[in-house]
């Protein structure tokens, strides 16, 4: 039978057999070069139309209809430095709305789409607290994002966030410790 099936293969034509080698060469770990013929960075991963060029500074999602084949190499009509160019700006663009919406009082919903609390404190460290009804849980301002419909993210799920609530017996103070070693300071300073 498999020789049957070798026979089969070795009489269709051309284009039939190079769908199934372009398939492949967009594999992890295949170089991606730009226009300039200089490697952008290696496939990531390939999915749902999507291909992820690590380009060693970010990792790219590329249309995988943009990625062509010429001369035997997988090309984008681009350089690493427009497409990492590119891909700061939209780093750069997301951190702003990042930072915007994150506020004292702010509504933060899990990476999985649940309510997680409200931001009760920033501190100068990045450091960030929200409050829940659980209790608080401490994160960085890298921990969160800005979703499609604009709301403010966490990005751990629900669980991840509720393993690391910490309960607040009632009438604690919370602070972050930045805020902690600063009010230290001004008591030791003003007990001097």
């Amino acid at each position: 039978m498999k020789f049957v099936k070798a026979a089969i293969l070795a009489t269709a034509p051309a284009f039939v057999l190079a769908a199934p080698f372009a398939a492949a060469a967009q594999d992890a770990g295949t170089t991606v070069y730009g226009n300039d013929d200089m490697a952008i960075g290696t496939v990531e991963a390939n999915a749902d139309g999507v291909v992820t060029v690590d380009t060693g500074k970010h990792k790219a999602p590329l249309p995988a209809n943009l990625l062509a084949e010429r001369e035997g190499k997988w090309t984008v009509n681009a350089t690493k430095a427009q497409i990492d160019q590119m891909m700061d700006q939209q780093v750069a663009d997301a951190n702003a709305k990042r930072d915007a919406a994150l506020t004292e009082g702010a509504a933060v919903m899990s990476a999985d789409g649940m309510p997680a609390g409200v931001i009760y404190t920033i501190d100068s460290e990045d450091t960030v607290i929200v409050k829940n009804d659980g209790g608080i849980v401490t994160l960085t301002r890298e921990a969160f994002a800005v979703g499609d419909n604009g709301q403010l993210m966490a990005l751990y799920s629900m669980e991840q966030l509720n393993a690391n609530t910490v309960e607040v017996p009632e009438g604690a103070e919370i602070l972050t410790p930045a805020q902690a070693a600063a009010k230290e300071a001004a008591e030791m300073g003003d007990a001097s």
